[in-house]
């Protein structure tokens, strides 16, 4: 096929440089799948993300433990983090919002894992109890309410199983705090946090009745659909450490986020049922990678 000219931006360069070079040798697969199109992104709300994550980066409680925290391999990557949050916020300057889209989510990670390596002697022990007992409250509340939730339905399946695990994980960790272990203490309380956030939106998400007593649109169902799935996500990230790269677990989480970039197009053309449906399907395949680690969540 005969083809005008054509200028490719540094970023495509070498993604022509490999085309011409494969259309030379003829070495292309015949059987080989043609890239997938590019999904619409929202501009409006892909511009609040880069403003979260902006203040995660620089004003966040986070970023001032980082700072405080004087270690080198954590300053490392708080600042890997801010150079993937300016490319992001670079393309999206010049309109590139799919390029910004797929960047952000990595500035986070760094972060994350920034706050991770921050050494956690710099912190005293007095706010560290204090933090540990905070989020101990929390995850208590959260069984309690999860409790009353399975009493409520007994014939849902695994809620038994799933109280089990968070009781371990909260046993777990008030052993690490007699031994004034906080900081991985407060790990094993931020997974059965976790745990029971997700088992109970899955438990709600199930009720029609709850639904059409709680959403007052389309629009509202789906980002309570986000916020489910963000959820399952972030316990993806707490409990698979050791796990991501078993080859079921990593299938249902490449999957997953398949799924959720596909229900992000399909909502930003407005069809938010569809969008609803998709996201239900990522956060099943991520339900299947949470029980493959190990932890049995309702879904």
């Amino acid at each position: 096929m005969k083809r005008g000219p054509m200028t490719c931006s540094l970023s495509r360069r070498l993604a022509c440089a490999v085309f011409l070079a494969s259309a030379f040798i003829g070495a292309a697969p015949a059987q080989q799948a043609a890239p997938p199109p590019r999904v619409e992104v929202d501009r409006a709300q892909l511009e609040k993300r880069l403003e979260a994550v902006a203040t995660l980066l620089e004003k966040s409680s986070a970023a001032r433990q980082v700072e405080a925290s004087g270690d080198v391999r954590a300053l490392e990557k708080r600042n890997r983090a801010r150079q993937i949050y300016r490319e992001a916020r670079d393309a999206f300057q010049a309109g590139d919002l799919h390029k910004a889209s797929q960047l952000l989510p990595d500035a986070s990670v760094q972060m994350f894992e920034a706050v991770r390596l921050a050494a956690p002697e710099q912190v005293t022990e007095p706010k560290l109890r204090a933090d540990f007992d905070a989020r101990m409250e929390s995850v208590k509340s959260l069984l309690a309410a999860y409790q009353r939730i399975s009493a409520e339905k007994p014939g849902a399946a695994g809620g038994g199983e799933t109280i089990r695990s968070i009781e371990k994980l909260i046993a777990d960790a008030a052993g690490l705090a007699r031994g004034n272990e906080f900081v991985r203490g407060r790990a094993a309380l931020d997974q059965a946090y976790l745990v029971a956030r997700a088992a109970i939106s899955s438990v709600r998400s199930g009720d029609t009745l709850v639904r059409s007593l709680h959403f007052a649109s389309v629009q509202e169902e789906y980002h309570y659909e986000i916020d489910r799935n963000d959820t399952h996500q972030m316990l993806i990230q707490a409990l698979l450490q050791q796990k991501r790269d078993a080859p079921a677990v990593k299938s249902s989480v490449e999957k997953a986020k398949e799924l959720r970039a596909q229900a992000e197009s399909t909502a930003s053309g407005g069809n938010f049922r569809v969008a609803i449906k998709l996201l239900e399907q990522s956060t099943q395949e991520l339900v299947r990678a949470i029980r493959g680690a190990g932890i049995y969540i309702p879904g």
